[in-house]
């Protein structure tokens, strides 16, 4: 096991001037395949009115049971279909489709649903999972693989509530969050940003365009000194940055940026990746995490503004790479979740032209 793990730790640690190899895809895929139905260990976010609803992982969210909790094994779910869509020849691959098709049923969706409609859940995953379902729905959507269609069908109706639960919400949140974990603002509307484009929801992309440029328009010198904190995943600056990029056009976004972090435009701007003492515990891997945040977002501005941010390439290469060895260590800490992460980054990185 331990030769295993070294193989793979030196596999990841090669350059990553290229894009993601199917070597490469194919280790990564290894993870949300083990714990995609591993339902313990398991971590529950839920309320109890009473002891009638103390029931097992698996009996309370039939889809998403897996992967130590709700949200991560939604993005494993995520990271497989992206994977399948982007590597025809990945191993595994009925295998994977298999454990696609058992989760996503529509008997099991139709109890997840059951699950959100609970008065006292009506918060539930709001809006970190929120947002990875509907990138979820997205790849499944977008894919051309026989298999997607009826899981497509089968997702879209908590889908659609999600949707309704945005709409409701984002009014009512009156102030952002700007942590670097599971409740930022920013990053919980990215995804489904993507999502409302398209599927040309228009009542869904005027509601996180109005929200958004109400809670961050006004927003300035973003404190990149004050990243990291001890346990961040994601980075408020570079999400912020990532966010009102999607919802604003170039004459809007760069006197904004310009505003919101000038150290970004500075040619020589450089950052320290975040380094992660102890990848046994569960919340200080998370730093592995904001290393991925701050990469996928630095390739997305790349892509979209290259003559402004070309010169991040270089500093997001370092990001990726970094932190790319410790998703395949052997510990479940980070395991469980830091490969949809990577492929995050890469998914960025790959569109850069």
């Amino acid at each position: 096991m331990k030769t295993k793990i070294l193989l793979l730790f030196l596999l990841f640690q090669t350059a990553f001037s290229q894009e993601l190899t199917l070597e490469q895809a194919n280790h990564l895929a290894t993870l949300p395949i083990k714990c995609l139905q591993q339902e313990y260990p398991n971590k529950l976010n839920q309320m109890l009115l009473d002891s009638t609803e103390i029931q097992s992982p698996k009996e309370l969210h039939p889809t998403f049971y897996g992967c130590f909790d709700w949200h991560s094994s939604v993005h494993g779910h995520w990271s497989l279909v992206y994977l399948l869509n982007n590597f025809k020849d990945l191993d595994h691959k009925e295998e994977i489709i298999q454990k696609l098709k058992a989760n996503l049923s529509k008997e099991n969706i139709t109890q997840e649903i059951a699950y959100f409609n609970k008065p006292h859940e009506k918060s539930y995953e709001r809006t970190y999972g929120w947002n990875w379902l509907l990138k979820l729905q997205h790849e499944l959507e977008v894919s051309k693989e026989n298999f997607a269609i009826e899981l497509v069908q089968n997702l879209k109706p908590l889908t659609d509530l999600i949707i309704e639960r945005y709409i409701e919400f984002l009014p009512k949140l009156r102030y952002p969050i700007r942590v670097g974990t599971h409740s930022n603002t920013a990053f919980g509307l990215s995804n489904a940003w993507d999502y409302a484009v398209f599927s040309e929801n228009l009542t869904l992309q005027q509601s996180i365009k109005e929200n958004a440029k109400r809670l961050f328009l006004n927003d300035k010198d973003c404190p990149f000194t004050w990243e990291p904190s001890g346990t961040d995943f994601l980075s408020p600056c570079m999400e912020e940055l990532g966010l009102m990029s999607k919802i604003l056009d170039k004459k809007e976004f760069l006197p904004w940026a310009k505003k919101f972090a000038p150290k970004l435009f500075d040619k020589k701007f450089t950052w320290e990746v975040a380094q992660v003492s102890d990848r046994t515990d569960g919340h200080l891997v998370h730093l592995d995490g904001l290393n991925f945040s701050r990469a996928w977002n630095m390739y997305s501005l790349m892509n979209k503004y290259p003559k402004e941010f070309s010169h991040l390439k270089t500093l997001a290469d370092k990001h990726l790479q970094f932190s790319m060895p410790s998703v395949v260590d052997g510990n479940y800490e980070g395991e469980h979740w830091l490969a949809s992460f990577a492929l995050r980054a890469f998914e960025e990185k790959n569109k850069i032209k």
